[in-house]
């Protein structure tokens, strides 16, 4: 009897750690395919926050953002929500669009971690320039309201020599989530000359 109570209590504990299993799994933009309802919902949120952006939008940024909210640009700079805004106020250079594609997001309770691809262009000292990479937002609910606590940017570059800046590939929702994580280097059969060129990143 005691024998069958344990056979019992393992197969619930491996019911109860499927289905938790289940629950972390994200969910994922797929090509051809309608967004589950989860993508469709912060790309919802996205988009506010890109058009909020490019019209100086302080209310509808404030409304996405928490009072907690820390961003972290691809250059580094750490920023909270009320310098966010700021900077919507600032004459002079800023951005000229902004287009974020939700690729997957994660749910744990009240905890959603969205990650996407983004392609910004700014225009800098009367020049206009653009910057394509990836994006992580963690989004926290409370009150039945999403709002973003902490952001960052990735910007992707390519370190392959064959290839220019001019090539590099676009940043889209609807392809397969791709992130570079380390570059080898240069093969030992090169020259000196070659390895230099080919581990320096492009400016």
């Amino acid at each position: 009897m005691r024998y069958r109570q344990v056979l019992v209590a393992v197969f619930m504990s491996a019911l109860c750690g499927a289905g938790f299993a289940r629950a972390q799994q994200p969910e994922s933009a797929t090509p051809g395919q309608t967004q589950p309802p989860e993508v469709k919902e912060f790309q919802g949120y996205e988009d506010q926050w890109s058009n909020a952006v490019v019209k100086n939008d302080q209310y509808t940024m404030e409304f996405l953002l928490s009072p907690l909210y820390v961003d972290i640009s691809s250059t580094g700079d750490v920023t909270t929500r009320n310098q966010q805004i700021a900077q919507l106020f600032q004459k002079g250079d800023g951005p000229v669009s902004l287009q974020q594609r939700v690729v997957s997001v994660r749910l744990f309770g009240d905890t959603a971690v969205v990650s996407g691809t983004y392609i910004v262009k700014w225009r800098t000292n009367g020049s206009v320039r653009e910057e394509r990479g990836i994006f992580t937002h963690v989004y926290n609910r409370a009150r039945n309201h999403w709002a973003c606590v902490n952001a960052q940017r990735t910007a992707v570059v390519d370190l392959m020599p064959s290839k220019q800046k001019t090539s590099q590939k676009k940043s889209d929702a609807s392809e397969p989530f791709h992130i570079p994580l380390l570059y080898q280097g240069a093969q030992p059969s090169q020259s000196a000359s070659g390895q230099n060129s080919s581990t320096q990143p492009p400016n």
